[in-house]
């Protein structure tokens, strides 16, 4: 008879959150102690798929005792923690974060809840001499047939490095380049893409939050003016070209799919795809003229 193997004991912990005193599993973020009560925490590099990187700071919270304030996506939770989510300080804190970004990148395909987010902090990029604009607003790289990049509109969240890394593909194809504000996503060597290790997977569009990164039929759809997202179904399937049995969301317009997508909490691929379910769908739509 196999001898039982013993489960390793988590404890619980006791923190104190906006002073309601809350229990949570040791090791848990503080992020993840905000959720389960019901706290929200607004957030910009950080993915639940994804290693957090700390790189944005649109998360930090006040810990009593601590000189500066904490990244919840990362911080571990500790016994009789207490923690303050929205003091004078966090919430400056993170109104000021807005509000550079807003100053120095265009964020007008920005993902509903990060532009939610700005207006709850109040945040008014105008505040700050916009200038300095010129030093990330690029022309947009188109160098292939799936998928374009506007890094003028790249904040930096380090998203696209971590699904193109050890978190989803390991293709390693993109990394950080430069300091500053001259800062960017860029391939080895600053390679032309179709030159670089890209393999095409399409994950780095998956997780960008501000349209840096679009499909190539979106971005000639958005402009031709015929983008409307109000006239889009999206329809479940099963991607037909492996056994793997990964979900497919096809997005469809006007009887056309425009792009496909996975559901972040799909156990199989965890928002992720290859370059045949992402990419993989335009013999659909070769359909004898009705």
């Amino acid at each position: 008879m196999t001898p039982a193997v013993p489960l390793p004991l988590v404890r619980e912990v006791e923190v104190t959150i906006d002073g309601r005193p809350t229990r949570v599993l040791e090791g848990a973020t503080i992020l993840e102690a905000c959720k389960s009560i019901g706290i929200e925490t607004p957030t910009l590099c950080y993915l639940e798929t994804l290693t957090p990187v700390n790189v944005c700071r649109v998360c930090v919270v006040e810990v009593e005792g601590a000189r500066v304030l904490a990244p919840a996506c990362s911080r571990q939770v500790e016994p009789d923690m207490v923690i303050h989510t929205d003091s004078e300080r966090v919430r400056l804190s993170r109104r000021l974060v807005f509000e550079l970004l807003g100053s120095s990148v265009d964020l007008s395909l920005a993902t509903p809840e990060f532009k939610r987010d700005m207006a709850r902090y109040g945040a008014r990029p105008e505040r700050f001499n916009a200038d300095h604009r010129a030093t990330v607003a690029q022309p947009v790289k188109v160098d292939n047939n799936l998928y374009v990049r506007d890094y003028s509109k790249c904040v930096l969240c380090y998203k696209c490095v971590e699904a193109c890394g050890t978190d989803a593909q390991n293709t390693f194809a993109i990394a950080v380049a430069g300091r500053g504000f001259g800062a960017a996503i860029a391939t080895e060597f600053d390679t032309p893409l179709p030159d670089s290790a890209c393999v095409y997977c399409g994950n780095c569009i998956g997780v960008c939050p501000t349209g840096a990164l679009m499909f190539k039929s979106e971005h000639d759809m958005r402009q031709a003016g015929t983008w409307d997202e109000s006239k889009q179904t999206v329809t479940d399937t099963i991607c037909p070209y492996c056994g793997v049995g990964c979900t497919l969301q096809l997005h469809v317009q006007d009887n056309s799919i425009v792009r496909v997508t996975s559901p972040i909490d799909h156990d199989v691929t965890s928002g992720h795809l290859c370059i045949k379910g992402r990419f993989g769908w335009q013999f659909v739509q070769n359909r004898p003229p009705s």
